[in-house]
């Protein structure tokens, strides 16, 4: 089965997006799509098949302190409003096709990270509904600036805490080729954190949170050689920025976004000929 596997990032997601977008006018079709965090963010737009939709609200509503920032922080303790964004803009402000989500047979899966016992978890979402939608905010909930989501039996927050890029989990569930976007460029390696402590100190009740982030970079790196080693077998493809994207996780800069998005739409665009040549001969 194809697969689309998507890195998270926050605002770098918007490269993503691009590439997705820049898919969708080709009317590409995969059989699942996992994201972690701004992936499964953006990425359930290509189910909903809504090109241009995760742009579109995140620069209308950039400079709105419900949205996102650090008054937003202050009020609720998340640094993206977990009422007004997960629950207010997809049914009031930039509509959500539920019902073409519902309906398009492509499996979409997200990444979460359980802070009592450190371990992911991997969710199927079938509906666009408050509760599906709490789980997205799981993927999505950054420690430190994001209270922990209590869903299904569940506390969590990030998935990228523990599995950032999940090709080898989406190759156990059956998806044999993938196309992995990242969002950091080739040859990128992530360092170990020099904020550790602050992990430890300010999140005491789930210790779990510090012993992932001291070793997340350790992680990280791995999941990378993983995909290299994949990618040289021929069962995946990479999609990633050529260059680093120099946009914040939570960027407010509408020309940073903008090119963001586009740098994805040009990679894509490049990429098309080996795109659509994996998938036909998958």
């Amino acid at each position: 089965m194809n697969g689309l596997v998507l890195e998270g990032g926050g605002m770098r997601g918007l490269f993503t997006a691009g590439v997705l977008d820049t898919m969708m006018d080709e009317n590409l079709v995969f059989d699942g799509m996992i994201g972690v965090s701004a992936g499964a963010l953006f990425g359930c737009n290509y189910k909903s098949r809504q090109k241009g939709r995760a742009l579109r609200y995140n620069i209308n509503l950039r400079n709105d302190p419900r949205y996102m920032g650090l008054r937003t922080l202050l009020k609720t303790g998340n640094v993206v409003g977990p009422e007004f964004a997960y629950h207010v803009v997809p049914f009031e402000i930039d509509k959500f096709d539920s019902e073409t989500f519902r309906s398009n047979p492509m499996e979409f899966w997200m990444v979460c990270t359980d802070i009592v016992n450190g371990k992911p978890v991997y969710h199927k979402m079938e509906e666009f509904n408050h509760h599906e939608l709490e789980w997205m905010r799981a993927s999505a909930s950054m420690p430190l600036v994001s209270t922990p989501v209590e869903i299904d039996g569940y506390t969590m927050l990030d998935g990228g805490m523990i599995n950032s890029i999940p090709l080898e989990a989406f190759q156990n569930m059956g998806y044999d080729r993938n196309i992995v976007i990242l969002t950091q460029p080739v040859g990128y390696k992530k360092k170990q954190m020099k904020i550790i402590w602050m992990f430890k100190h300010f999140c005491k009740k789930y210790p779990k949170i510090g012993e992932i982030m001291e070793r997340r970079f350790e992680m990280y790196n791995a999941q990378l050689d993983y995909i290299e080693q994949e990618s040289r077998k021929g069962n995946t493809l990479l999609i990633y920025p050529e260059e680093a994207l120099r946009i914040g996780r939570t960027e407010t800069d509408e020309k940073k976004m903008r090119r963001a998005y586009s740098l994805g739409c040009k990679k894509a665009n490049e990429l098309m000929p080996q795109i659509k040549d994996f998938l036909i001969h998958g």
